[in-house]
């Protein structure tokens, strides 16, 4: 009888490459890895709508974490079972403060995104997440919506320095995670939840869902927004090209995302 209960992947640079896909490898692995009766669930920071091609792909079935752990939901029955919104008061302070300071800021309900002017972003978004920005007046959408996510994007040191002074700006207020893409090396997606949001405390929820021990799941990510994600996990494998705390944190490291390193990580601890 297998050890492990949970299989929780990131996606973006654990799973899927630079080029956006999955190797084959990785899908015959999660293949086999369901098939002896683990459960295996995406944890990113991605839109749920971003993920739906893969968990179909894959034909994962369950709940997947998504929003950097501000949802719990499977996109395939529409059931959500964990969401924590940020704050309608809050939200508006980060609003008049992006607008005062011309900063771009976005924010995303469970199915959609909202932004008030256009972006060279919009092309990274449509290319590859397969999403497009609504275009609105962010007073009405905080208003009128429940608004689980925002994200600052960043690819130049004058957009850095503009996220810089938000996140001074709302130190304590928000949590924020930085996330990466293979196929965007200099981009950073900033990540704007809810404080007491993180992959961690999705985990964490999921787990007791299920009835899971900490020592039954085995977790696998590349990224600095996996670090609460590896904290909740039993056993924590960061991929070749994970961020260096990261790997500290790690009680293995595999092959790196365009060498397959999910099923290599799935071949040694799920496989025997």
């Amino acid at each position: 009888m297998m050890k492990y209960k949970l299989l929780i992947v990131d996606v973006d640079g654990t799973l899927v490459d630079k080029d956006g896909r999955i190797s084959a490898a990785d899908a015959q692995a999660i293949a086999k890895a369901q098939a002896g009766g683990v459960q295996v669930s995406l944890s990113t920071g991605r839109v749920m709508n971003a993920c739906r091609t893969i968990i179909e792909d894959l034909s994962l079935k369950g709940y997947h974490t998504f929003f950097d752990g501000a949802v719990i939901s499977d996109p395939l029955t529409n059931e959500t079972i964990y969401m924590k919104t940020i704050d309608e008061k809050m939200l508006k302070r980060a609003v008049e403060f992006a607008r005062a300071n011309n900063i771009y800021l976005e924010l995303y309900t469970t199915e959609k995104f909202y932004a008030e002017r256009t972006n060279w972003s919009d092309a990274v978004h449509h290319n590859f997440f397969g999403v497009d920005p609504i275009i609105e007046n962010l007073d009405e959408i905080c208003e009128s919506h429940k608004i689980v996510k925002a994200e600052l994007i960043s690819h130049s040191k004058e957009e850095d320095a503009q996220i810089l002074l938000f996140k001074k700006e709302f130190d304590g207020v928000f949590h924020f995670s930085p996330a990466h893409s293979p196929a965007y090396p200099d981009i950073e997606f900033m990540n704007i939840v809810d404080p007491g949001v993180s992959k961690g405390a999705a985990l964490r929820f999921l787990s007791e869902f299920y009835g899971w021990k900490k020592d039954e799941v085995l977790a696998i990510g590349d990224g600095l927004n996996d670090i609460p994600l590896f904290e909740a996990a039993g056993t924590r494998v960061a991929m070749g090209n994970a961020y260096d705390v990261l790997k500290t944190m790690a009680d293995d490291i595999t092959l790196d995302v365009e060498n397959g390193g999910v099923a290599a990580a799935i071949a040694k601890y799920l496989l025997k």
